[in-house]
């Protein structure tokens, strides 16, 4: 497969990257040290027009498909990896979600703020109990009462979740129908009975809000279901498979920065009385660098297409999948070896806290856990390649 990017799309990209290293480069070094979160970051991206990339155009949105928006997120991980990883989490895991399967009543409630930035999304999957298997392992319990749902339970290590106005959250409403008994509701965190237990401190992704979530009896209107009772999982699945391709978008960001950090580094520091990168060993870290970064991003943007693609009808899901789990099996994979290879070529300084290498080495960590470890999404590739040619194991 050919894949490259139109006119269009290049100029979006560079509008993009000069929009971050203005406006979002400035807050990094702050978010990483302070471990601070800037309280205007959706609303300053919503109202420069960054938010609802995906939307359509008569919401205020900027009717994008994924891959034009996925470039948006490589020039925000460029700057700002931690600005992209609360910007990620509002604008495809919250927003695009409700857009793909709300009702066109619900979209008309909760859509404008979102892509205005004057309300946070988020969504809640994860729980204390539920990690990979969080499906099976799901505690969170939606009870009908009359016109309400009411949720009791608890979620965690939610992105965005200590400062989220709503929160697509995932519940059992059947619990013994296993995974199939999951719902999905916009939960409006002004609720009673709602509450943050904890915001948790991370080694890296600084600044962006994570933390357990309490559900203590919380009123949901059945107006907020999304999709049909006991329906979720589709919702789940497709969702998790643009999460996987769409979240790594930042990291390609990440993997040039720290490349072309390292480039100016080894032509600029000195040892033996030459330029430390005519040394065959540094230019051998560089050209792995590239070649791995280059792989990443081909796969990453061809899994986005394939998820655009499935949107209008054409290709399989299984396809889709496998493409996106392989994407983010390939990117997490990349991003530890980049920023690795950056740290060593920075020698010294790279160890050093506030060096921008070493922030995005600590923010490499989560890519292989975050959105399903590595070990899940190598079961999911080896079990798309099994079923793809009708062979079953037992």
């Amino acid at each position: 497969m050919q894949f490259d990017l139109t006119d269009d799309q290049r100029g979006l990209y560079d509008a993009a990257f000069r929009y971050a290293e203005a406006e979002l480069h400035p807050l990094f070094a702050r978010m990483d040290d302070e471990d601070w979160f800037p309280p205007d970051l959706i609303a300053r991206l919503g109202a420069d027009g960054y938010c609802g990339l995906t939307a359509p155009p008569d919401l205020g949105g900027a009717g994008m498909d994924l891959v034009s928006a996925g470039l948006v997120g490589e020039a925000f991980g460029y700057w700002n990896t931690n600005a992209a990883f609360v910007w990620g989490p509002h604008e495809n895991l919250c927003l695009n979600n409700i857009l793909r399967n709300g009702t066109p009543e619900q979209i008309a409630r909760f859509a404008p703020d979102l892509i205005a930035g004057r309300k946070i999304g988020a969504l809640g999957l994860t729980e204390p109990g539920a990690g990979s298997d969080a499906l099976g392992s799901m505690a969170l319990r939606a009870v009908r009462d009359g016109g309400d749902y009411v949720l009791t339970g608890r979620k965690m290590f939610i992105s965005n979740g200590p400062v989220a106005d709503l929160v697509l959250t995932y519940a059992k409403t059947a619990p013994d129908l296993g995974p199939k008994g999951i719902s999905a509701f916009v939960v409006e965190t002004g609720t009673p009975g709602f509450s943050v237990a904890q915001t948790l401190t991370k080694m890296g992704w600084r600044g962006c809000p994570t933390g357990e979530l309490v559900f203590e009896g919380v009123r949901v209107p059945a107006a907020n279901l999304l999709g049909a009772e006991n329906q979720g999982v589709g919702i789940v699945m497709s969702g998790l498979d643009i999460e996987r391709a769409f979240l790594g978008t930042p990291y390609l960001g990440a993997a040039q920065r720290c490349l072309d950090l390292s480039l100016d580094y080894a032509a600029t520091r000195k040892q033996f009385g030459r330029p430390i990168g005519s040394f065959q060993m540094i230019q051998s870290h560089l050209a792995e660098m590239s070649t791995a970064l280059e792989a990443a991003r081909v796969y990453t943007y061809q899994a986005l297409a394939a998820c655009d693609a499935l949107r209008r009808g054409e290709g399989g899901r299984g396809r889709v999948h496998q493409l996106c789990a392989g994407a983010v099996l390939n990117g997490a994979a990349m991003i530890a070896k980049v920023t690795d290879l950056a740290v060593q070529i920075h020698g010294g300084s790279g160890f050093v806290w506030e060096t921008e290498v070493n922030r995005h080495y600590r923010n490499a960590r989560i890519a292989s856990l975050g959105g399903g470890t590595t070990e899940v999404r190598k079961l999911i590739v080896a079990e798309e390649l099994f079923r793809a040619r009708g062979l079953r194991l037992g």
